[in-house]
């Protein structure tokens, strides 16, 4: 696979805002396929003879293999450029969908989800360090927030489309529908990315080396909390809103789109507001979601609550990342891969064992044990954050 003759611009004040763009839609595209499951998650369990619980797991395979993807990428990629790193991530992503729209049995899903999980974790291991070398440091944070816009957006259209969509014409449509999508993105990055040449080796020892930093692990226990707290809740979202509200299709495709919109919002302010004090932001996504979550349970059918209490949580959803990932890159600035690496690891660890303790909550007691499940975790990260102080760099 070669690059186009395009290179990094020298000049760090050129922006490459195309880039950033197309980083973007492959972000909704990944974001979608990953998570589409939650939408399709009774759906889904019906046609593979599996139970609900056993279902959400091909959101554990996923998050599994991209943790073992993000910790190696920058040790496997080695010198190739990084551009030709994405492509090749990207054409993961398509084969995965191709994959599960076809899968004949609950295996062949399970073979597909982890080859997402690949593109995935080497796909975010990559994108905040590659962000740095796009747009210039002082508009880093406005990057990530664009990139993260297509959480946003994946979060607004993919659940809910994916719901009424999964109930209209069957689960696999909706995959085989993200397919054209993919291939579009394959093609604009390969027309719009600069030609991004490795910067180092990297190997294990910058890994450790990061690692070892007490501020950095801090840091990496609370996000591995608060992403954690998150996923125990969202992987179930559906369940809850089928056993609590009694919600039907069209419901539930509302509901979704709620929260979806609602991260537009907080992708936005995200951007706008984090500014150089980021430590007081740090705890706010744990605080915010893990009350709403609790505050979720006591709603009973009332739809309009729910929406309102789902809207605040999808806000908070998109801001986390783009919170923590400007701390890591203000924190780690003197190795971006190896600091997206670790993050990312934790992150999908924590995917991993959210959608996993949130299932055996689920299938052993009830979806209000999982729930709960999600309040412990929340709590756990606002404690170990504080005033945020202990997970910055300390000044020399």
């Amino acid at each position: 696979m070669t690059d186009t003759t395009r290179t990094e611009p020298a000049n760090r004040q050129t922006a490459a805002w195309g880039a950033v763009l197309s980083m973007s839609l492959c972000v909704a595209l990944l974001l979608a396929s990953e998570f589409m499951p939650v939408s399709l998650l009774t759906p889904m369990a019906d046609g593979l003879g599996a139970s609900e619980g056993a279902t959400g797991q091909a959101i554990s395979i996923s998050g599994l293999f991209a943790l073992v993807a993000s910790l190696l990428i920058t040790t496997v990629a080695g010198q190739i450029n990084r551009k030709s790193v994405l492509i090749a991530l990207t054409m993961l992503m398509l084969a995965s969908l191709v994959i599960v729209a076809m899968a004949p049995s609950f295996a062949a899903l399970i073979t597909g989800r982890a080859i997402l999980g690949i593109c995935i974790g080497g796909f975010w291991a990559l994108a905040t360090a590659i962000m740095m070398r796009l747009v210039p440091p002082q508009d880093v944070p406005r990057a990530l927030s664009i990139m993260y816009g297509g959480q946003a957006i994946a979060s607004a259209f993919a659940a809910p489309l994916g719901a009424w969509l999964g109930d209209v014409f069957g689960w696999r449509s909706v995959f085989w529908a993200l397919t054209p999508l993919v291939a579009i993105n394959l093609v604009w990055q390969l027309s719009v990315l600069p030609s991004l040449p490795a910067r180092g080796r990297q190997n294990f020892g910058t890994l450790i080396d990061v690692l070892a930093r007490p501020y950095f692990r801090r840091g990496l226990i609370a996000a591995m909390l608060s992403w954690g707290s998150a996923f125990t809740m969202f992987t179930y979202l559906r369940p809850f809103l089928e056993q609590f509200n009694g919600a039907d299709a069209t419901t539930l495709s509302l509901l979704l789109l709620v929260l979806g919109l609602a991260g537009f919002i907080g992708t936005w302010a995200a951007g706008r507001f984090v500014g150089q004090q980021i430590a007081p932001l740090l705890k706010l996504p744990a605080l915010i979601m893990g009350a709403i979550t609790l505050a979720l349970l006591f709603t009973g059918s009332s739809t309009v609550m729910t929406a309102a209490l789902l809207a605040g949580w999808g806000g908070m959803n998109t801001a986390l990342s783009v919170i923590f990932m400007t701390w890591m890159s203000r924190n780690v600035g003197d190795a971006p891969e190896a600091g997206g690496s670790l993050m990312v690891a934790a992150i999908q660890g924590s995917i991993l064992l959210g959608a996993l303790i949130g299932g055996l909550l689920l299938d052993s007691f009830s979806i209000t044990a999982t729930f709960v499940g999600s309040v412990a975790l929340a709590a756990l990260a606002v404690i170990l954050i504080g005033n945020g102080q202990r997970l910055l760099k300390p000044v020399n």
